[in-house]
């Protein structure tokens, strides 16, 4: 038997004039008969959706893998078994300890920490947080990649009074340490140029679209002879995966197109969508392109920000989120909060579904990773931190089991969970936040 298989580096890149285009995990890559054949890497992301949610049109009733699809959860029908639907867990550093922080900013600062935030504008308090799991992890998985990871929000951040506390608290969910908030980027160009692009300043940027038209023009050559040493399997998946990318800019350049005249921001580009719905999309396609691209290997996104003003008219929602998620028992505005809720995990579910559409390795890249939805307040109407709303989706590469309904003693620590997470991408910590110890037993081990 001959093997005639040459294997492309896994680090190869298509370079153009001001470009370095990654490229995804391809047969190719692997070579044949190799004991240290490359295998999909492990990927994390956090997705956050604030103001709390109904219970009742949220927890399933049954536990184990026989749980019912509540109504918020419905969208998640087709990605099921890789799903996870965990309840009881509990964020009480985010509770009142007599500091002007309010609520809403709490919730977020100790979604991923475990620590609680105070008020900075109180005379003699410092300004201290806690490095959040994501960068843990980053640090860890994300080392070897481009990006050790990236922050992103589709909720405009907020400026001015923010509820009471430092508006820093709800426009990001990611520190790097305890005193250095990641900022969420909202545009997708810069996103797109942070994944694919070599940025400057916006001048320089205009000038190098206007020479190269796109960054597939500008690698066109390269890609043209990188397929040429392809079977028909790898030429597929680098057809397809360079269609994506085109299919993505096209979108940019048409939001560009329509919103450059009234956005003046000579520093940053412009082309933010005109719809929620749009921007979101945008920005989940982005993350989906870096991870099959292993641009970055950990993300997080706020798809609603504490205290969002963001209104929903297209499915029946013209009041601000904040408001509605006060609903203080009226029916309608029960009716109006699960319309909210369902539509975030709508929008996520799409997603997900491109993952797990996504071959990579000995399975899809959903498989190898693991995606984190929630938020750091359970009840919005009563801004209370506890059963949180919490959804694991992916099995880290058959790190953890899936397809279930976990309930867990009421007001577990979340933080327990995450130290849980942790340790099964290798970063391995005696304590985190507020945690009490690991998940024990671990509903999730395989």
């Amino acid at each position: 038997m001959f093997v005639t298989k040459k294997a492309v580096d896994r680090r190869t890149f298509l370079r153009g004039a001001g470009t370095c285009l990654a490229l995804p995990l391809l047969d190719s890559m692997i070579p044949a008969f190799a004991a240290d054949a490359p295998t999909a890497p492990p990927r994390l992301g956090f997705v956050y959706a604030g103001n709390g949610i109904v219970h009742a049109h949220w927890n399933p009733t049954k536990q184990g893998r026989d749980f019912e699809l509540t109504p918020n959860l419905k969208p998640l029908a087709g990605v099921r078994s890789h799903l996870n639907v965990l309840t009881g867990l509990a964020h009480r550093e985010a509770d009142t300890k007599g500091d002007g922080t309010g609520d809403h900013p709490r919730s977020s600062a100790a979604w991923l920490t475990g620590v609680h935030a105070y008020d900075r504008t109180r005379p003699g308090v410092e300004v201290k947080l806690a490095t959040t799991a994501d960068q843990l992890a980053a640090r860890k998985i994300g080392a070897d990649s481009p990006l050790p990871s990236m922050e992103l929000s589709v909720d405009p951040p907020m400026q001015g009074a923010c509820d009471s506390g430092d508006c820093f608290y709800v426009n990001t969910v990611s520190w790097r340490n305890d005193a250095t908030p990641n900022l969420a980027e909202t545009h997708p160009r810069i996103v797109f140029e942070r994944f694919f692009g070599d940025g400057g300043s916006s001048e320089a940027r205009l000038a190098r679209a206007k020479v190269t038209g796109s960054i597939l023009d500008s690698v066109r050559q390269e890609a043209a002879a990188l397929a040429k040493s392809l079977g028909p399997g790898d030429f597929r998946k680098l057809d397809e995966y360079l269609d994506s990318v085109r299919e993505i800019e096209r979108r940019i350049q048409s939001a560009e197109a329509r919103g450059g005249k009234e956005l003046e921001l000579p520093d940053r580009p412009t082309g933010i969508p005109d719809t929620y719905e749009e921007h979101t999309r945008l920005m989940f396609d982005l993350q989906a392109l870096a991870f099959r691209a292993d641009v970055t290997r950990v993300f997080s996104m706020i798809m609603a920000r504490e205290l969002s003003g963001l209104s929903y008219p297209n499915i029946g929602v013209p009041e601000g989120h904040h408001n509605v998620s006060h609903h203080r028992d009226d029916p309608g505005l029960i009716d109006k909060k699960t319309r909210i809720d369902t539509y975030h995990v709508q929008l996520f579910a799409e997603f997900l579904e491109k993952l797990a559409a996504t071959p990579e390795g000995d399975g899809s890249l959903l498989d190898h990773s693991l995606i984190v939805y929630g938020s750091g307040m359970g009840d919005g109407n009563l801004h209370r931190h506890a059963d949180l709303p919490c959804l694991l989706v992916g099995s880290l590469g058959g790190r953890i089991a899936t397809g279930q309904h976990v309930r867990y003693p009421d007001d577990t620590p979340m933080t327990n969970l995450l130290l849980t997470v942790l340790d099964k991408v290798g970063v391995h910590l005696d304590a985190l936040g507020d945690s009490t110890g690991r998940l024990d037993p671990d509903p999730l081990s395989v």
